[in-house]
């Protein structure tokens, strides 16, 4: 669990009561998350409970965070199914607790599905795809803070925690990585806000096993805006992918990219840049957890998860790129 800041029943009563939330009856850290401090919160007002998740920012700068919540705002008012965060009688919708910069959002029904069917990779692909167009004309912008100008700066402080396969490795990624974003086909990918973290467990289904239906999409603090085709990859990258080899699941993925593909048909460019966009993704997260494991900051029972997982994912990619064609174009391959 990662809890860095802890919070009293009286703080959070003080937040409920700003925001008309009634008495706060359960207060409980999420064992989950390694950038923020979360908690569970039901809160009870004329015989009704109702639940939300509490978060407090860790990293991010206040002046960041509207433009994660107010994206969630756009996109519950768009029919997209995230949790809508409240605001006071003011409006406002960041707050302050314990002296950090915090948001309290409703909790989304169900729960995770970790080991995902081509069933659930359909629905999040569609979900996804009808996320991006709602999205499209929200108008505020933010760079995607964990991009490439991130990986530029984050390879020389984990480099000297390699070994020299992984160093040649890492090295020769973000070399392509840094040509490919100067090609006119990379910048003309179309772009908009994207979550950037779409995992397993960002995602919520509910229902009677076989028949779950997707319930919504959380954690967006990680969004920004980016290529629509480096979302779809990150979410291939984990809810298509063989957890113990790094392969990619073939069904699964075109399982994802046809129901996406129906509600926002890809460009010709997307689908020819998206095994370096695979490869694009694999190299974030090798990133980031390469940071988490040997940067780590205190927390109540941190645990960094392991930056092996990814190394694998982006071997794979590169030694077995993975295009894909529409139904009508031919098969994948």
């Amino acid at each position: 669990m990662a809890v860095f800041t802890e919070v009293s029943l009286e703080e959070v009563q003080a937040l409920a009561n700003r925001l008309n939330l009634g008495r706060v009856v359960s207060l409980k850290g999420i064992t989950a998350g390694i950038e923020n401090t979360n908690y569970f919160v039901d809160t009870q007002d004329a015989g009704v409970r109702r639940r939300w998740v509490l978060t407090l920012f860790e990293r991010l700068q206040h002046d960041q965070l509207p433009f994660y919540l107010h994206l969630m705002k756009h996109l519950a008012g768009r029919g997209i199914p995230v949790p809508e965060p409240q605001a006071d009688a003011s409006g406002e919708i960041l707050h302050q607790v314990a002296g950090k910069p915090a948001a309290l959002v409703d909790r989304l029904a169900g729960g995770h599905q970790l080991a995902p069917s081509d069933w659930h990779c359909r629905q999040v692909g569609a979900m996804l795809a009808r996320m991006h167009l709602q999205a499209a004309d929200y108008p505020r912008r933010q760079q995607n803070l964990r991009g490439l100008a991130w990986w530029t700066e984050t390879v020389p402080v984990v480099r000297p925690f390699l070994d020299e396969g992984q160093r040649l490795l890492i090295d020769q990624e973000l070399a392509f990585q840094q040509h490919l974003a100067q090609t006119p086909a990379f910048l003309a990918l179309p772009r908009g806000p994207v979550h950037a973290d779409l995992f397993r467990d960002n995602v919520m289904f509910d229902g009677l096993p076989g028949h779950e239906r997707l319930t919504g999409f959380f954690d967006f603090y990680f969004a920004g805006v980016d290529t629509w085709l480096f979302d779809i990859a990150v979410c291939l990258n984990d809810w298509c992918v063989a957890l113990d080899t790094g392969r990619l699941d073939e069904e699964r993925a075109h399982a994802f990219l046809t129901a996406y593909d129906a509600e926002r048909e890809l460009t010709h460019d997307e689908q020819r840049l998206l095994p370096a966009l695979l490869r694009a993704g694999a190299l974030r997260f090798w990133l980031s957890r390469l940071w988490d494991l040997h940067l780590p900051r205190e927390a109540s029972q941190l645990q960094a998860h392991d930056p092996r997982h990814f190394e694998r994912i982006l071997r794979e990619r590169v030694g077995n790129p993975w295009h894909w064609l529409r139904p009508t174009d031919g098969a994948a391959s």
